[in-house]
């Protein structure tokens, strides 16, 4: 009776443990078990959140409608958004609503339907635009024998942001020479600190009980952390920041590791775009930092459980920015595309560069396509640390990057050909878009018209 008693409550336990797991995997944020309760493959944008069903669902498993903004809002805003919710808002619009409901991201953008999913992370059929913009295809003799779903083949139309494609920014830029005669280039907005504050080994501030490494103490030095007064603790002393202002025992505590909110302190707009992209968005939602080995691209095997923060590209107090620009994307990218950078003329001139062959900022890396200097609001230059933010579709490359060397046809011709974007842009394109060509034959057939008005007069 007592050994079945025992069995009885070692089946209890087992339950209890059981049950205790599935409602972890159901309920905790990043437990990577819920993969095993998802409907469907998430797509490329998402998955690595996949694991925070909240951050999009509410607890009664349905969508919230504004959990799109929450993330994209800003970006809707920077590419003033061509197909806003507001523009729809118009009664005469109600049948168009019917058949295509453009004020609702989900019509397009649906998770966790793989089989649907096009590679711009649409799940509605390419014939979307159809719907609304029938008539062009009779008011424009240009477009007549164009495909009803080709409107948003690469370099023709972008739904949402058509700032390298509409059509007086494509004639303004029509007579431009495929290659230019200078590169136009932004600088960081880095001041030159006073001398006053340049720091020395001597000047290192670590506590005499922490083990001192003369190799990081020379990185350091040498850097521009050293030369603008920024010391060890600076970045390595930490105060508890919820303890209040008036608690005396609140002492710094040394750190090892720092925070990328440390980082942040100096670095905002850096520190802010890199939780965007694909490399820091698990941190944003309170998941442990993304490894290559997580990554649906091709990645070095040897790479696979590195942990993505900034000392993954920002080597640990060498900062060295030369090696983030190339030497540590593919030290983890293994995908055709990463590879063939190699050889290419865009990396023979940054060899140039380093060799003092060239002039500083002459090279064409890895982070000068895919991680541009932009300027914020307030016309602070700095580098954008989402490297997602221009990739798809990849015409937003356009301005912020292909424009700094090359004319717009040359750069619309290349981002379209699918080939050459594998290659990395080993050779120049083997096809054409006639996006510039339209525009241009457009506003000649407008100057005529008008000119013939002027003589009728």
């Amino acid at each position: 009776m007592q050994g079945a008693n025992r069995l009885w409550m070692s089946l209890i336990g087992v339950n209890v443990i059981v049950i205790g797991f599935v409602a972890y995997s159901a309920m905790a944020p990043g437990a990577l078990t819920k993969t095993m309760l998802m409907p469907g493959k998430t797509s490329h944008g998402h998955y690595q959140i996949e694991m925070r069903c909240d951050v999009c669902h509410t607890e009664g498993s349905g969508i919230r409608e504004d959990a799109c903004l929450d993330c994209h809002a800003e970006e809707l805003r920077r590419a003033n958004d061509t197909h806003p919710s507001s523009k729809f808002n118009d009664p005469t619009n109600a049948e168009l609503l019917s058949i295509l409901d453009a004020q609702n991201c989900l019509s397009c953008h649906r998770e966790h339907v793989d089989e649907q999913t096009l590679p711009m992370g649409l799940t509605m059929p390419s014939d979307y635009c159809y719907h609304c913009h029938q008539e062009t295809l009779t008011t424009r003799p240009s477009h007549a024998n164009f495909a009803f779903d080709s409107c948003a083949t690469a370099g023709c139309h972008n739904y949402h942001d058509n700032r390298a494609l509409y059509e007086n920014f494509l004639n303004k830029h029509a007579d431009e020479p495929d290659f230019l005669d200078e590169m136009v280039r932004l600088t960081r907005s880095t001041p030159t600190p006073p001398e006053s504050k340049r720091l020395t080994k001597s000047n290192a501030d670590a506590p005499e009980d922490w083990p001192t490494d003369e190799t990081i103490l020379d990185d350091w030095a040498s850097t521009a952390h050293a030369a603008a007064g920024v010391n060890c603790g600076d970045c390595h002393s930490i105060k508890d920041k919820d303890a209040p202002k008036s608690d005396k025992n609140n002492e710094p505590r040394w750190s090892q590791s720092v925070a990328l909110a440390t980082c942040g302190e100096c670095h905002q707009n850096e520190a802010e775009t890199f939780l965007q992209g694909h490399h820091g968005m698990r941190l944003a939602q309170d998941l442990p930092a993304m490894t290559p080995g997580e990554s649906r691209i091709a990645m070095h095997t040897d790479a696979a459980h590195r942990t993505l923060d900034c000392n993954a590209c920002h080597s640990g107090h060498r900062f060295d920015t030369e090696y983030a620009s190339v030497e540590a994307c593919l030290s983890c990218h293994n995908d055709e595309h990463s590879q063939s950078f190699l050889g290419t003329s865009h990396h023979d001139a940054w060899i140039k560069e380093l060799a003092g062959e060239a002039p500083r900022g002459s090279g064409v890396t890895c982070a000068t396509c895919h991680m541009p200097r932009i300027e914020d609001e307030g016309g602070d230059r700095f580098v954008q640390h989402n490297q997602n933010d221009n990739l798809r579709p990849n015409e937003k490359m356009i301005r912020e990057v292909c424009m700094n060397c090359h004319g717009l046809a040359f750069s619309i011709d290349a981002l379209a050909d699918s080939q050459l974007v594998k290659e990395c842009f080993a050779t120049a394109p083997s096809i054409h878009i006639e996006s510039v060509d339209l525009a241009r034959a457009r506003f000649e057939e407008k100057q005529r018209k008008k000119e013939a008005r002027l003589k009728k007069k």
